[in-house]
């Protein structure tokens, strides 16, 4: 429906313009984030450029953007509230040492066990999630702190500029590339309103509105190294130690995820774990500079693809110019209305968002449509993180359930007498109940083969219900023989030990895969 690739190929131009175009829709965005977590705007403004430097330098993936994020705030806003920003600039370093432990230890592959369907579930909550985020733009609070929609006038006015913000974006490639849409819309839109005098906010009254204070201000200096003011103890250890295994699992999993959808978009791959390492650098940084820390964010790295940015330098670009705008043009990005970035953020929603997933699901397995619709759910109404896991286990547990009903056996007899029983199927904790109910000691014949050319012993379970087939045939005195196990098998077995009595029968016709490499 709409093509969120415009630009094809990289260039230093084009990175520089795609991150002057991140640093101004970064600025309301850190800021409504650090008063999620309940700290001072310049909190988020300084995470928004520790995080997008560290990473767009030393990340695994060039072209993506990291700042302060929504996803990390709402697990700091309870440790702020309890203990004090300082626990928090403690929690993010220790937070940033456990990600980049991951990355050492090469954690990141795991990112690939998420199932294809859990991917559009996740970017479909998100562009629902970017989207809802906006309607927040719409809306002022009165003097009790109640939030109400814009009156009439300003509606429709706010409404016309995101409208006319959107058809700049979608309709000025088809005239030139020379500049990216989302910045032009965004100089345009905002040389309308000063000229014209027109009655709408911008990000100054977003500013003001979030904060209470009629003299609040982007303006700022630049960040001051500091130790966290924390004591350093057990007692501290066992305060952030929670906060910092959920802030770094949340920032990794969003990032790598990120990473993910950025490398399907624009055919190429990132680096896993070297994105790892790079965010728990960014985040160490930020917690010993008096920032919040943060992970990827998908909304300002799809308006940087869009605008063409590809490599290191736009990342660089966005976190330097907002550090500029911060030591010398707040002035001008306070001007700019929030229309223009409202316009912008719809954009990224309607390029997120997986449309052909509605034909999809029509055509996929069931369990396949049911798992992109709950992750989509659970996303909405909780965290990203959160319904990853419940997609990936969900996944999981289907997956299980259908081969496990796949396991089944050829019965023939061999030149001895034998009775053959030829396994076909994976043996694991899910089909081990299917497995046993396939054979009959009691009227079998006095020695028994189970042949497992065609499966595969999995886990204890598969090795337990081995063993307890063997009795079954002990009990009834005869003997049970195992035949054409792969080498992983059997040392699964030799590792049981005594807790599986069978006989193994080697086949010199037949060569079993060995799943490891050679030397």
């Amino acid at each position: 429906m709409f093509d969120l690739i415009r630009h094809k190929t990289a260039s230093s131009r084009a990175d520089l313009l795609s991150g002057l175009t991140v640093a101004l829709a970064l600025v309301p965005e850190a800021v409504a984030f650090a008063f999620v977590a309940g700290v001072e705007p310049m909190v988020g403004l300084y995470a928004a450029f520790i995080m997008g430097l560290i990473t767009a330098l030393i990340g695994g993936r060039p072209g993506m953007i990291s700042g302060a994020t929504g996803a990390m705030a709402v697990v700091m806003v309870a440790l702020v509230a309890e203990h004090g920003v300082q626990y928090l600039f403690a929690a993010v370093v220790l937070a940033g040492l456990i990600q980049v432990s991951a990355g050492v230890l090469k954690l990141g592959k795991f990112i690939r066990i998420v199932p294809y369907p859990v991917m559009i579930g996740f970017v479909n909550g998100l562009a629902i999630v970017i989207f809802l985020a906006q309607l927040g733009q719409f809306q002022t609070p009165d003097a009790n702190g109640v939030m109400n929609w814009l009156p009439q006038d300003q509606l429709l006015l706010m409404l016309g500029l995101v409208a006319l913000t959107m058809a700049i974006i979608q309709f000025l490639p088809k005239i030139t590339t020379a500049i990216p849409s989302s910045l032009a819309a965004i100089l345009t839109v905002t040389l309308l309103v000063t000229f014209l005098n027109l009655d709408t906010r911008t990000v100054l009254d977003f500013l003001k509105s979030m904060s209470g204070d009629e003299h609040a201000t982007i303006a700022g200096s630049l960040p001051t190294f500091s130790i966290p003011a924390v004591e350093f103890s057990l007692a501290t250890l066992y305060i952030i130690l929670p906060y910092s295994l959920i802030l770094a699992a949340v920032g990794l999993i969003e990032s790598l995820l990120t990473l993910t959808v950025i490398d399907e978009m624009t055919g190429t791959r990132g680096r896993g774990n070297k994105e790892c390492i790079g965010q728990g650098v960014g985040n160490i940084t930020s917690g010993f500079f008096g920032a919040m820390g943060g992970c990827a964010m998908i909304g300002q790295s799809m308006i940087n693809i869009n605008s063409g940015g590809r490599g290191r330098l736009s990342g660089i670009t966005a976190a330097v110019a907002l550090l500029a705008f911060i030591l010398f043009g707040s002035s001008l990005i306070e001007m700019i209305p929030l229309a223009a970035l409202v316009g912008v953020m719809f954009m990224v929603v309607l390029g997120t968002f997986e449309w052909a997933s509605f034909k999809v699901m029509r055509k996929v397995p069931k369990h396949d449509a049911f798992v992109i619709i709950l992750v989509t759910i659970v996303t909405v109404f909780t965290d990203l993180a959160f319904a990853v896991f419940v997609g990936v286990i969900v996944s999981a547990l289907v997956f299980a359930w259908e081969h496990a009903k796949h396991i089944n056996v050829e019965i023939s007899e061999d030149k001895n007498g034998w009775k053959v029983y030829k396994l076909n199927g994976p043996l694991f904790f899910g089909s081990v109940a299917e497995f046993l109910e396939l054979f009959h000691a009691k009227t079998d014949p006095e020695d028994v083969i189970v042949d497992f050319q065609n499966s595969r012993v999995c886990d204890h379970s598969a090795l337990d219900a081995i063993d307890t087939l063997a009795e079954r045939y002990v009990s009834a005195g005869k003997k049970l023989h195992l035949r054409h196990l792969s080498n992983d098998c059997k040392e699964l077995l030799h590792k049981a030990g005594d807790l599986v009595e069978v006989n193994l029968i080697e086949d010199p016709h037949y060569k079993v895969a060995d799943d490891k490499l050679d030397s």
